[in-house]
């Protein structure tokens, strides 16, 4: 019988966290849970303000997600695309006709001078989403990636140019103007935090820039909640994205070792696949608890029981700061 926790917070990029929400929603309660989403990576396009983490969030949430690709709608259609296409416009990025109306309403809603915590909120509603899930701050961050092509902003490194150019650093602009949401804030603060869940999404361009937003660290380490991570690296691979290539591109091995030692003092526990039972004894001697389980989430079924698994694990660590 796992055992409830008073409150979880957990942190997510795109795919591989949206699947570990999905099941945290399954097994907690809308109290208990406080998903926050990357928001780094958003950007404007043709005119619309898109938020890709928060929505792949967000349809995985409303079980409305294309399974096979990862992102968007399932039973999407592109004729919007291919017209774009025809008239020579911008279709590097797909957006399809109804992932169009989401970043529509958000666009009209941020003209009218709604901040993107009440849009996210509405969104959610009218899709029958009863998760909390809030975007790391209202304030408009990006990734750049410096590369050698030059710094290409995240989406043209990794949705234009496919993730080829090889990179040597990243910043995320403006994130010392951000200010951290404040549910997540008062989550962080609050004495019935249970534990902080990193989701298994891309350590630097998906859970780094949530850390990096002012406060954020600060509240993390002052906590006495354990804060665990699941890793995105498997038998040297991510499942999918670029973590793996950036981390060899970084000068850093490409294994769930590296991860766990780039968070460093900051987690308190470190998730692993099976296929790396192998690298636990060197976790754990970072100073780390570890444990090892089938992390690779197929099934709805497989993101349940790894969002019990972290759930247990972390009802039965201390954090390192108590």
């Amino acid at each position: 019988m796992v055992s409830k926790a008073k409150k979880i917070v957990a942190l997510s990029g795109g795919v591989g966290g949206a699947k570990l929400a999905v099941g945290l929603a399954e097994v907690l309660t809308q109290d208990e849970l406080l998903i926050v989403a990357n928001t780094a990576d958003d950007f404007t396009h043709l005119g619309l303000r898109i938020c890709p983490d928060l929505d792949t969030v967000m349809y995985n949430l409303a079980g409305i997600q294309n399974t096979q690709q990862g992102w968007g709608i399932e039973g999407e259609t592109w004729q919007f695309m291919q017209q774009l296409g025809k008239l020579d416009g911008e279709d590097w990025f797909l957006l399809g006709d109804k992932d169009l109306a989401t970043h529509t309403v958000r666009t009209q809603l941020l003209a009218q001078g709604e901040n993107l915590t009440d849009i996210t909120a509405k969104l959610f509603k009218q899709l029958g989403v009863a998760v909390n899930v809030v975007p790391m701050c209202n304030q408009s961050v990006s990734t750049q990636m410096q590369t050698d092509e030059g710094t290409l902003a995240f989406q043209d490194y990794f949705v234009r140019r496919r993730c080829v150019p090889v990179v040597s650093s990243y910043q995320f602009s403006d994130i010392e103007l951000a200010t951290i949401q404040p549910d997540f804030a008062a989550a962080l603060a609050d004495e019935a935090l249970a534990a902080v869940i990193i989701c298994p999404s891309n350590p630097f361009v998906s859970v780094e820039p949530i850390l990096s937003v002012p406060g954020v660290r600060e509240a993390l380490k002052k906590t006495t909640a354990p804060v665990i991570a699941v890793s995105p690296i498997i038998g040297g691979q991510a499942l999918k994205g670029p973590a793996a290539k950036m981390m060899n591109e970084l000068g850093m091995p490409q294994s769930a070792t590296a991860v766990a030692q780039h968070y460093g003092d900051l987690i308190d526990g470190f998730v692993i696949d099976s296929v790396d039972a192998d690298l636990q004894a060197e976790i754990e001697a970072l100073g780390v608890a570890c444990i090892v389980t089938q992390s690779i989430m197929k099934t709805q079924q497989d993101k349940i029981d790894l969002a019990n698994i972290c759930i247990d694990f972390a009802a039965n660590i201390k954090g390192h700061r108590v």
